[in-house]
């Protein structure tokens, strides 16, 4: 998939998308993206101005993208104006290595399952052959209309 295809799935726009590519999906199992990181992303300039590194918040928000994009080509369906994806939990996030400008961060996530409208994903970042980081990422797809669960 490519950028053009990507908005499709996902609501999220400047400086907020962190998926510029999809490299392999498939539905009901796993999905890997790319997300190129670059100096001209805003949060280099102060995190930190000294040395730049993407900060791990934003390793795990494109964890997620990848997981949602997953979640709709599962489910036959796109991101629309009525319905929002949300974060319900995070497990065992690890932060290994920093990401620089210049990295290609590869997102993989697994779909690990799926019970009524809660998605559970194994989720792993690398740059190149080495985990920078990896996390268990709970999601779910909600009405906006309808109240955040918990």
């Amino acid at each position: 998939m490519d950028i053009n295809e990507v908005l499709k799935y996902l609501p999220h726009r400047y400086p907020f998308l962190l998926i510029d590519r999809v490299l392999s999906c498939e539905p009901g199992k796993s999905l890997t993206a790319v997300k190129n990181v670059t100096i001209n992303e805003p949060f280099f300039s102060g995190h930190f101005p000294h040395r730049p590194v993407m900060p791990g918040v934003l390793i795990i928000e494109a964890l997620a993208q990848a997981a949602a994009i997953l979640t709709f080509k599962t489910e036959g369906a796109k991101a629309d104006a009525e319905s929002v994806y949300y974060f319900v939990g995070i497990d065992d996030a690890r932060f290994k290595k920093p990401v620089t400008p210049g990295d290609t961060l590869r997102l993989h996530v697994t779909l690990q399952r799926h019970v009524r409208r809660i998605w559970k994903f194994q989720a792993q970042a690398r740059v190149g052959d080495t985990v920078v980081a990896e996390a268990g990422l709970m999601c779910t797809v909600r009405p906006l209309n309808e109240a955040m669960p918990g």
